[in-house]
């Protein structure tokens, strides 16, 4: 059984190496960059990548299924650029692709870094996500952001963890938010979903209960509090973009004149 390493990247020079060297093991690495212009794509090719440009963004789920379709093995496994697989995981992986008895896809264990700190509680962890698939049996959804892979059938689970360099700064954190945040709004607002001011609060709440409180986020000290609130401020603003995408355009009005 051979395994395809896919991802997307864009300006990811910082990450890109150290990330397929977690995966030296596999048989094909495919990279879809969208006009990096840091050296990224000269990376990925020492590395012995596959590297495909396409400049035009279509959203994270379709760049992805870009990828998806230039991979040949067997097996395909995704994985962001700031992600790196460690020994553990990478054992279960050439396990779990030989396993003729075992399911078509698993999930496996995102352990995430906020500033430099690793969350171990939280809406941040235990974080299963679906990333090792039989090629054919399994795609992206099409989503802005957040995309995730639909696959059929039962899912199996890796205990390995994938470490996530998420965001190293709180620069990057409200970069992040600013953009996903408006990305999410848009996804809801083409499947008709509406937002509203009173949605905004209540949904932004109830994500920052659920992360620091339910889930144990205060476990983590200072940064939990932090990454909760993070979280709910996100959540906030997806929720009053939404609210602001349904109204209609106001109407321009002149300036009063001056007295």
């Amino acid at each position: 059984m051979s395994l395809s390493v896919i991802l997307i990247t864009r300006n990811e020079a910082p990450h890109v190496g150290a990330c397929l060297a977690s995966l030296a093991f596999a048989d094909e690495w495919v990279v879809v960059d969208a006009g990096s212009t840091d050296g990224t794509r000269d990376i990925a090719a020492a590395r012995g990548a596959k590297v495909i440009v396409a400049a035009d963004w279509p959203g994270f789920g379709a760049q992805k299924n870009r990828a998806l379709d230039a991979a040949t093995g067997d097996w395909v496994f995704s994985i962001d650029a700031d992600e790196r697989v460690t020994p553990e995981l990478a054992a279960q992986l050439r396990a779990a692709i030989v396993d003729a008895d075992g399911p078509r896809a698993y999930t496996v264990s995102r352990l995430s870094s906020f500033c430099g700190t690793f969350m171990r509680h939280g809406d941040w962890y235990p974080d299963p996500v679906l990333r090792l698939f039989r090629r054919g049996e399994a795609r992206f959804t099409d989503d802005l952001v957040h995309e995730h892979v639909h696959a059929p059938g039962p899912v199996g689970h890796l205990s390995g963890h994938l470490l996530h360099d998420s965001m190293p700064t709180l620069e990057s954190c409200l970069d992040k938010m600013n953009r996903y945040s408006s990305g999410r709004a848009l996804d809801r607002h083409r499947a008709g979903h509406s937002g509203g001011l009173g949605k905004a609060l209540g949904h932004g709440l109830w994500a920052f209960l659920r992360s620091y409180v339910l889930k144990r986020g205060f476990l983590d000290g200072r940064m939990g509090f932090v990454v909760a609130l993070s979280i709910a401020e996100g959540t906030y603003y997806r929720y009053l973009k939404l609210w602001l995408l349904g109204r209609p355009p106001a109407a321009p009005t002149a300036p009063s004149p001056a007295a």
